[in-house]
C-alpha cells in the first residue's frame, strides 16, 4: 500500500493579496510536512505537492473549503515516496507565462475552450473533422503524445503564441487541445478563440485524467512531469515506446536533465548511454568542470545557476 501521494492541480480565481498568500501557503505546506512546487498568481494557482496519505488529504480538504478554489479537480497519484525534496511556494505575474505582451487581452475566468471530459475527447479526438493539438514543449511531446497529435517545436509555453499563424490552416476544424494537467490548454483556447479559431476544446485534467479514466488509449509513449518522477505511465490499454536514445537511437522511455547544471536540458537517453554518458547530452557537458554526479536517475535538486548566456540568446531571436 502507497503511503505518499503526489497531487497534481490549478485553479484560475482570483486572489487578491497573492503575495501574501504565497507566504502564508507556504508556511501551511510546511506545517504539513508536504514537499512541492507551487505557483501563485493574481489569476490563481498552479501546484503539484507530495506527502503522506493524510497530509495530502487535509491539504486537500483545507483548500477545497476556501470558496475561491472550491472547484479544484486535484488528480491524485499514490507513490513510494515523496515526489519532491523541498517545499516552495513563490509568488509570480502569472501561474503559467503566456508569452503575450498583454496577459491580459485573454481570461481562462471568462472565456475558453470548451472542456471535455477523458470520454468525450476518446469518442471526438479521430474524427476527420478534428485536429488533436498539443500544446506542450518540444521534450515533453518527444516523450509521449496522442497518436496523430499535431505537436508544434516550441521550447517554452511562453513560445505558443507566435505558433498561432502556423496553426491557420486548422481554424475550419475542431480543435481539440491537450497538456499535462489542463493548466496550459485554459490559455491556449482561450487565444485560439481570440485569434478567431471557432470550435476550440480542452481534455479537461489534462493527459493525468486521461489515463486514469480513460486508459490512456492511443497515448504513445509516457507523459512528462514537473518532479522528480520526470516521467509517468499512461497507457494501460495499446501502450508503445516513441522516445529514442539522443545518443545511439535505441528505443527508450528514459528522460533525465543533463548532468551539466549549465545545460540541464531534457532529454531522452538508454541506460547503457546514461553509463557512458555519465548523465550528459554531448561529450562537451561530460568534460564540463561544473557537471552533477549522475545516480541514474537524472534529476537533481534545484539550486540557483548562472545564466546560460547562448541558451538566453537563443530564445530571444525565436
Amino acid at each position: 500500500m502507497a503511503i505518499y501521494n503526489t497531487l497534481l492541480y490549478y485553479c484560475y480565481s482570483t486572489i487578491e493579496d497573492a503575495e501574501q498568500f504565497a507566504a502564508d501557503h507556504l508556511k501551511f505546506c510546511k506545517s504539513l510536512g508536504l514537499t512541492g512546487r507551487i505557483i501563485v498568481a493574481h489569476e490563481g494557482l498552479n501546484g503539484t505537492v507530495s506527502g503522506t496519505v493524510e497530509a495530502c488529504k487535509t491539504y486537500m480538504d483545507t483548500v477545497h473549503a476556501d470558496a475561491r478554489f472550491a472547484g479544484i479537480d486535484f488528480k491524485v497519484d499514490e507513490v513510494p515516496e515523496p515526489s519532491f525534496v523541498k517545499m516552495h511556494v513563490r509568488h509570480k505575474a502569472e501561474i503559467v507565462y503566456s508569452g503575450l505582451r498583454d496577459p491580459e487581452m485573454i481570461d481562462p475566468k471568462q472565456k475558453t475552450g470548451k472542456h471535455l471530459e477523458p470520454k468525450e475527447f476518446m469518442a471526438m479526438k479521430d474524427r476527420d473533422d478534428v485536429v488533436v493539438l498539443d500544446v506542450r514543449s518540444n521534450y515533453e511531446h518527444s516523450l509521449g503524445k496522442f497518436k496523430n497529435a499535431v505537436t508544434l517545436d516550441i521550447e517554452n509555453f511562453r513560445d505558443f503564441p507566435a505558433m498561432i499563424n502556423e496553426l491557420a490552416k486548422y481554424k475550419d476544424k475542431k480543435i481539440l487541445t491537450y497538456c499535462t494537467g489542463g493548466i496550459k490548454c485554459e490559455k491556449a483556447s482561450a487565444l485560439l478563440l481570440h485569434e478567431g479559431f471557432p470550435e476550440v476544446y480542452q481534455l479537461h485534467g489534462g493527459i493525468i485524467k486521461y489515463g486514469k479514466e480513460a486508459g490512456g488509449e492511443d497515448f504513445e509513449g509516457k507523459c512528462y512531469v514537473f518532479d522528480n518522477r520526470l516521467s509517468v505511465d499512461v497507457n494501460s490499454v495499446n501502450p508503445v515506446v516513441i522516445s529514442t536514445c539522443r545518443n545511439c537511437g535505441k528505443t527508450t522511455p528514459k528522460m533525465i536533465n543533463c548532468a551539466n547544471p549549465e545545460c540541464n536540458e531534457h532529454f531522452t537517453q538508454c541506460d547503457e548511454c546514461g553509463t557512458k554518458m555519465e548523465g550528459c547530452c554531448s561529450d562537451a557537458c561530460q568534460s564540463h568542470p561544473r557537471k552533477r554526479v549522475y545516480d541514474g536517475t537524472g534529476y537533481y535538486v534545484k539550486v540557483p545557476q548562472p545564466v546560460n548566456i547562448n541558451k538566453r540568446e537563443k530564445i530571444q531571436l525565436a
